[in-house]
């Protein structure tokens, strides 16, 4: 509730009327996306809706997440470079089609159709889970359902921008990823609940996870506003005016012109360098059982601790992002990171390691991946964020592949430890090269 109070001050410092419509716009605004009960002082109710989709697709998808890792290492026997391959693949074939998806968005203007053709695309490809017994298999319905993921995120985090103000765009992604995380943090709990009643229930895991991935998109189609009425520049003066030649229909050219802006290029650098120091979830995990000798039946409890701490934070981290600078905060959930590294060099052990470096590694989460896309939705031109939002994606998601297949083949080379110090020392020296960038600079 504290962060309901801090938008109703942030309404009163304005002058607005407290329950006059609350931050952000009049209920009757487009760009407020509709505005209902208490939730909706806070945040739009197109923002709302999006949030319980991806709550409850998270549920699906962590579901398969949390047990996925010590099936394929333990349970196929996979080395931890094949691991490494196929965990990059998860996280980053997700580049392949994330242009796709903006860019289709945009053009056609149906960012909710294509964002409805990503969910449904990762529902129908769950099932095969259940008759995917050889990693060949696996790797492609997992790069199957990653494509889903590709091409529905861009046009998601367009809507959420599009339907809430510049100076607001914190609170915004901040209150979505919330809702996104906790489903998040249900996940890993259906799934230990599953196998807990039947050992070694992959089977039932997959069952479980499509029927809830179809329930995802009903509510999706039943409940998300798309943004097809009108192009314009963003609220508060955030944004900027359109690249010359931009139609309401932008060509992939147009698109792209989008990295002459000064402040959204400047991004487009900062988040791709820090993410090729960006241990994938799964290595971490992978790390933290191995250093605690965690029961493989408790492994996917590990994912429910980021997910406690990134439910609990993210909404207040993108308050401040809103307030401090967005950049300051991203640059902060990155130096966490950093701290888990430590943690995992260092010779603690036990319940403090795994408890400390879990609640580090969700205000990771919380302080960078809704504040990145609040960092960069306000500089872009209405017609092209889905697309340009995509361009950006693409950048973290191809370094966050690098690193996955790098850090696997350092295991593997050299040992654990090895390629930890490896990876710490890459993000102190990425950090180093961002934190100069400033990307906040508005565009002219």
């Amino acid at each position: 509730m504290a962060y309901v109070s801090a938008g109703r001050a942030a309404d009163a410092a304005r002058g607005v009327p407290v329950g006059a419509g609350g931050t952000g716009g009049s209920p009757e605004s487009p760009g407020a996306g509709g505005r209902t009960g208490r939730a909706g002082r806070l945040v739009a109710a197109n923002v709302i809706a999006l949030g319980a989709v991806s709550m409850i697709t998270d549920v699906s998808s962590e579901m398969v997440t949390a047990v996925l890792p010590l099936y394929l290492v333990a349970g196929l026997g996979l080395s931890p470079l094949a691991f490494g391959f196929l965990d990059g693949l998860y996280g980053g074939v997700t580049a392949l089609v994330r242009l796709l998806g903006g860019h289709a968005a945009d053009r056609w203007r149906r960012r909710k159709l294509v964002a409805g053709i990503g969910y449904g695309l990762s529902a129908i490809t769950k099932p095969a889970l259940l008759v995917a017994g050889t990693v060949p298999v696996i790797g492609a319905v997992l790069a199957a359902d990653r494509t889903g993921k590709g091409l529905r995120t861009a046009p998601r985090d367009a809507l959420i921008s599009l339907s809430s103000p510049a100076g607001e765009q914190g609170r915004a992604f901040g209150v979505h990823r919330a809702m996104d995380t906790a489903g998040a943090l249900l996940g890993p709990l259906v799934a230990f609940g599953i196998l807990a009643l039947a050992a070694q229930g992959y089977d039932a895991v997959f069952m479980v996870s499509t029927c809830v991935a179809a329930f995802g998109v009903l509510v999706l189609v039943l409940f998300v506003r798309d943004r097809r009425e009108r192009d314009e520049t963003p609220p508060d003066g955030g944004g900027t005016e359109p690249p010359a030649g931009e139609t309401d229909r932008p060509s992939l050219r147009v698109t792209l012109q989008a990295l002459r802006l000064p402040g959204f290029a400047r991004i487009c650098v900062c988040a791709p360098l820090l993410g090729v120091a960006t241990l994938s979830d799964s290595f971490v995990y992978l790390l933290l059982q191995r250093r605690v000798d965690l029961p493989a039946h408790f492994f996917p409890l590990l994912p429910v601790g980021t997910a406690a701490a990134f439910l609990l934070l993210a909404v207040p981290l993108g308050l401040v992002s809103d307030r401090i600078g967005r950049l300051r905060v991203f640059l902060a959930g990155h130096a966490g990171l950093l701290v888990v590294y430590g943690l995992l060099l260092s010779p603690l052990g036990g319940a403090v390691l795994v408890t400390v470096a879990l609640a580090l590694h969700g205000a990771f989460y919380a302080a960078t991946d809704g504040v990145l896309m609040a960092l960069a939705g306000p500089l872009l031109p209405e017609n092209v964020r889905a697309g340009a939002l995509a361009v950006l994606q693409t950048g973290q998601a191809t370094a966050r592949l690098a690193c996955s297949v790098g850090f696997g083949a350092a295991w593997t080379w050299w040992g654990p430890r090895n390629a930890l110090l490896l990876a710490a020392t890459a993000l102190v020296l990425a950090a180093a090269a961002a934190a100069p960038m400033r990307p906040e600079t508005r565009n002219p």
